[in-house]
C-alpha cells in the first residue's frame, strides 16, 4: 500500500507533521485516535476512564485492520501506544511505509507539560512517566519503523523533507 504512517511517542509531532505533510504531498490525512473517537462517540480519555487501556488497544488494532481494507495513498498518524502490540507492528507494515518520529524525553515533556488531555500523563511525576514509557516503547517503535527521523531541534520543513526523501528511497 502507498500510505505513509507516522509513529512515535505522544507529543513527537505526528499529527502536526501529518497535517502539514498532507498539504505538501496532496494526500488526505487520517488519525487513528480521531477515527476511534468518531466511531466510539467519545474521547480517548473517556474510553480509558470507562473501559480501560486494554479495550482502547483493541480498538486501535481494529482500526488498523479497517484502514488496510479501505485506505490507500494517505498520511496516517497513529496513537503513541499503538505500535507496542506486536500484531500492530505487522499491520502497520502492511498498511504502508512506517516513519518513526523520534524525540528525546525532554522535548516531549516541554511540549506536553500543560496538556491535560493525555490520560497516561495525569500523574504526579510526568517526566518520569515519559521516560519509563519511552524506554518500554522504543524497541517497538524501532521494530515497526521502516525509517527513523529524529525531530529534536528541527523545524517542520526539515522533518518533512527528511520524511519525503526517506519515503521515496523506501518505495523505489
Amino acid at each position: 500500500m502507498d500510505n505513509i504512517i507516522l509513529i512515535g511517542f505522544m507529543g513527537c509531532g505526528k499529527t502536526t507533521v501529518g497535517i502539514k505533510l498532507s498539504y505538501r504531498m496532496r494526500r488526505s490525512m487520517l488519525d487513528t485516535d480521531k477515527i476511534i473517537e468518531k466511531d466510539e462517540g467519545r474521547t480517548i480519555s473517556e474510553i480509558f476512564d470507562t473501559d480501560g487501556e486494554e479495550y482502547f488497544r483493541d480498538l486501535e488494532t481494529k482500526c488498523l485492520k479497517k484502514l488496510i481494507a479501505t485506505e490507500n495513498n494517505h498520511i496516517i498518524s497513529v496513537g503513541g501506544g499503538l505500535p507496542v502490540r506486536e500484531e500492530n507492528q505487522a499491520l502497520l507494515k502492511e498498511l504502508g511505509t512506517v516513519i518513526y518520529l523520534r524525540a528525546r524525553a525532554e522535548t516531549i515533556y516541554e511540549r506536553l507539560k500543560d496538556d491535560k488531555t493525555r490520560p497516561l500523563l495525569q500523574v504526579d511525576e510526568p517526566m518520569q512517566k515519559i521516560r519509563t514509557l519511552m524506554e518500554k516503547r522504543s524497541a517497538a517503535y524501532e521494530g515497526a519503523a521502516d525509517v527513523i527521523v529524529d525531530v529534536d531541534g528541527k523545524d517542520f520543513d526539515t522533518v518533512m523533507n527528511e520524511i519525503e526523501n526517506a519515503y521515496r528511497r523506501h518505495i523505489v
